[in-house]
């Protein structure tokens, strides 16, 4: 019985995580793009998501913007999900904040041959080096102190 319980408490939150994946990558995609139109960063999201792959002139305008975040909102569902069954139960800003770190590393040195429209690390200008940095680490804040949040409130409740 108590087995059971426990199944349909992790089921429940698992619309909450993925309503934050959606969010956390609709906010801070679009907070990139800002920062890329307002020159904070060469780098935005339709640079990865569109650009490395389409060299239309499309996709080099606000509606590749549009449609990267988009396609970002959808991709951080599974980094959510990720989050959720590794460091749920890890509470405070410093898991999100190592989540940052690793997923821009992750992004600009493992994958950097994927993403042919993005210049190598050592090419970046420290504008764009620093800007995204803090978005990563903002944005895995974001996500990951809300699940640590709901999943503790959550236990709360239920206890």
């Amino acid at each position: 019985m108590n087995h059971r319980k426990n199944q349909h408490d992790e089921i429940s939150l698992i619309p909450k995580t993925i309503s934050i994946g959606i969010f956390g990558g609709l906010i801070w995609a679009t907070v990139a793009a800002v920062a890329g139109y307002f020159s904070f960063t060469k780098v935005t999201p339709k640079s990865f998501v569109l650009r490395s792959w389409l060299q239309t002139k499309w996709s080099d305008q606000w509606l590749g913007e549009v449609i990267s975040i988009c396609i970002i909102s959808l991709l951080s569902i599974g980094l959510a999900l990720l989050y959720y069954v590794v460091l749920k139960k890890f509470p405070g800003i410093l898991p999100g904040i190592m989540t940052g770190i690793v997923l821009w590393f992750i992004i600009f040195w493992l994958f950097e041959p994927i993403f042919t429209n993005i210049p190598p690390f050592y090419e970046l200008d420290s504008d764009t080096v620093v800007t995204t940095v803090c978005l990563f680490i903002l944005y895995s804040v974001f996500i990951g102190y809300s699940i640590s949040f709901a999943y503790q409130q959550h236990r709360g409740e239920n206890n």
